[in-house]
C-alpha cells in the first residue's frame, strides 16, 4: 500500500469536524512529500532538532504539530514556526513557550497533556494541576501563549474497555475544563487517538488525531 493510498483511505473515513495530524517521526523528507502531494499539510514530530530540519526542506504552507515531550532548552529553535504544541504538561514549560513565542513575535497555540494512562512512563498533567493553572492569575499574563485544548494518551493496551474509558474521562475533562474560558484559552481541540485506536477516539469525542504508522508504515528506530 502507498502513503498516498493510506492517506486517502483515512482521509475518505473521518468526519469533518476531525483534523488528521499525519505523524511523521523518523520518516524521510520524501514520504511526508508523497503525503504532500496527496493533500496532507499538518505534520506531528516527536523530536524538535527533527522538526526544524524537515521544516527547513519542505513547503511553507506546511502546519508543524508538536507531539512528543518538550524539553525546555529547545523550544528556541522551533518557536518561529512551529503551529501546535500538544504536548505542555507543567506550568514553566508554559512560561518558556510564552518567552520563545514573545522574542519572535508571535502566539503560539498550545494543548495541555492530560495524563490518562495507567502507565509511568507517560507524561502528562493531572485534572486539578490544569484547573489550576487556566484559573491562575499568572497564566493570563502570559500573553503569547493560548490553549485552544487538550490531548492525551491512552494506555498501550490491547483492552479496548480501558482505552474507551480513558478517552471518555479525557472528553468529560475537556467539557468541565471549558467553563474556564478566558481571553488565553477557548478549549476547541481534543487531541486524543492514534493509529491503533482512533475510531474509537472519534466516538469517544475527538476532534485531533495522531496517526502514524497507519499512514507511513512501521517506524524504522
Amino acid at each position: 500500500m502507498s502513503i498516498t493510498t493510506n492517506l486517502n483511505n483515512i482521509t475518505s473515513q473521518l468526519p469533518e469536524h476531525v483534523t488528521l495530524v499525519a505523524v511523521s517521526k523518523t520518516k524521510p523528507v520524501s514520504d511526508l512529500m508523497e503525503a504532500y502531494k496527496a493533500g496532507q499539510r499538518i505534520f506531528g514530530e516527536n523530536k524538535i532538532q527533527e522538526m526544524v530540519e524537515k521544516h527547513e526542506q519542505m513547503p511553507k504552507d506546511v502546519e508543524w504539530h508538536m507531539i512528543g515531550h518538550v524539553q525546555r532548552n529547545k523550544i528556541k529553535y522551533m518557536a518561529s514556526f512551529v503551529s501546535l504544541i500538544h504536548s505542555v504538561d507543567n506550568f514553566k514549560l508554559l512560561k518558556e513557550i510564552n518567552k520563545q513565542a514573545q522574542k519572535n513575535n508571535r502566539i503560539i497555540d498550545c494543548l495541555l497533556q492530560i495524563k490518562i494512562a495507567a502507565e509511568d512512563s507517560k507524561f502528562g498533567m493531572s485534572v486539578q494541576q490544569a484547573s489550576k493553572i487556566l484559573q491562575s492569575q499568572e497564566f493570563l499574563e502570559l500573553k503569547n501563549v493560548y490553549i485552544k485544548g487538550l490531548m492525551g494518551m491512552a494506555t498501550f493496551t490491547d483492552d479496548k474497555t480501558k482505552i474507551e474509558r480513558e478517552f471518555k474521562f479525557l472528553k468529560n475533562t475537556f467539557d468541565n475544563l471549558k467553563k474556564l474560558q478566558n481571553e488565553n484559552c477557548e478549549m476547541k481541540t481534543l487531541s486524543m487517538g492514534m493509529s491503533s485506536d482512533y475510531k474509537l477516539a472519534i466516538d469517544c469525542g475527538s476532534t485531533m488525531i495522531r496517526v502514524g504508522s497507519s499512514i507511513f508504515g512501521d517506524r524504522n528506530y
